[in-house]
């Protein structure tokens, strides 16, 4: 493997999920067993007057979340090629998502709607490598697809 195919193999998803690791170690005392990190990461960014007159306000979970958004239209553009790194990307993003589960289930500060979302991105991310192998599969053997 060449070093731009090594760069292409890593999960891209995989920034988002250590930027949210990141901030609930700087930004939480206690770490990740915290119970305040749901509170601390819906703190309010900054916010937008809507032309309602309601405040739109934005947390650094929804930030995380917007660009995990993001990261996977990325990352889905970059599984429909059938190179050898999408093999390593795809078991290195089966990974990612087990590292995520673990800490949706078993730490506090984990255990909130922005990580779920950023974790449901990666589950996405790891069935859209498998159905896309499959599909290419399929043409490369002259079978159904």
């Amino acid at each position: 493997m060449t070093g731009g195919s090594l760069w292409s193999a890593i999960p891209l998803l995989a920034l988002p999920v250590a930027l949210y690791n990141g901030a609930v170690l700087l930004a939480v005392e206690g770490g990740f067993d915290s119970p305040g990190a749901p509170e601390r990461l819906a703190e309010p960014v900054f916010s937008v007057p809507m032309a309602s007159g309601a405040l739109w306000t934005l947390g650094f979970g929804d930030l995380l979340v917007i660009a995990a958004l993001a990261v996977l239209f990325l990352e889905l553009l970059k599984s429909t090629s059938s190179r050898g790194a999408a093999v390593v990307n795809q078991g290195l993003s089966m990974a990612l998502f087990i590292v995520c589960l673990v800490e949706f289930l078993l730490l506090r500060a984990f255990a909130t709607s922005s990580f779920f979302l950023i974790l449901l991105m990666v589950l996405l991310d790891v069935l859209a490598g498998f159905v896309v192998s499959i599909t290419a599969a399929r043409r490369e053997s002259g079978g159904l697809g």
